[in-house]
């Protein structure tokens, strides 16, 4: 299992890096949009490769930034059902849907994905808009998304056996994030009303 945990924390600190990096494609997207809108209502000049390259970017931070949230157990959770779970049941119904939802998913994506690219980039797509970027670049960003997310739900599924068989400690997994349900936090963050 020390194998696999190092494994897993490789990809845990390579996913890291991709998605605290990514996220800066959303400032660099907001300044493009805010500059084009600016020219465009300035100058009456637009530019569809301006408006190609904002979506791009937006398209780019959803797709590398995914892997990253799963990481850091970011994705929409319905707290009123697993708030009154186990923190053991909890994990078990996570390592479920990552074994035989998420798993499954991503790699259906992935093998879809690698000839939507690979035409794309072959054919040389360009956009539908005159003037426009080439498509490819957005194709095969979808694919390195879906990739990282298939590595990542590797590495959550290691962590979650290792939690799971007392192998890893609960802080260890994720160790900057809360383990605990939004909700709980919540309650926490509200001013006591002692009466």
């Amino acid at each position: 299992m020390g194998f696999l945990l190092r494994i897993s924390q490789a990809i845990d600190t390579v996913n890291t890096w991709i998605g605290k990096t990514s996220g800066w494609l959303l400032l660099l997207a907001v300044l493009i949009s805010a500059t084009n809108a600016v020219v465009r209502k300035v100058f009456s000049i637009s530019s569809n490769a301006w408006l190609d390259a904002q979506w791009y970017l937006f398209g780019a931070v959803f797709m590398l930034c995914a892997s990253y949230t799963l990481l850091k157990n970011g994705h929409v959770r319905i707290d009123l059902l697993s708030s009154r779970l186990s923190k053991r049941t909890r994990d078990l119904i996570d390592l479920f849907g990552h074994l035989f939802f998420l798993l499954p998913l991503t790699v259906l994506m992935v093998i879809e994905c690698i000839p939507f690219a690979l035409e794309s980039y072959q054919q040389r797509e360009g956009s539908a808009n005159a003037g426009g970027l080439l498509v490819w670049p957005a194709k095969l960003i979808i694919l390195v998304g879906f990739a990282l997310l298939f590595v990542q739900a590797l590495s959550e599924i290691i962590k979650r056996v290792a939690v799971l068989a007392g192998q890893l400690d609960d802080a260890e997994l994720n160790s900057d994030t809360p383990d605990r349900p939004e909700m709980d936090l919540a309650e926490e963050s509200l001013p006591s009303q002692d009466r």
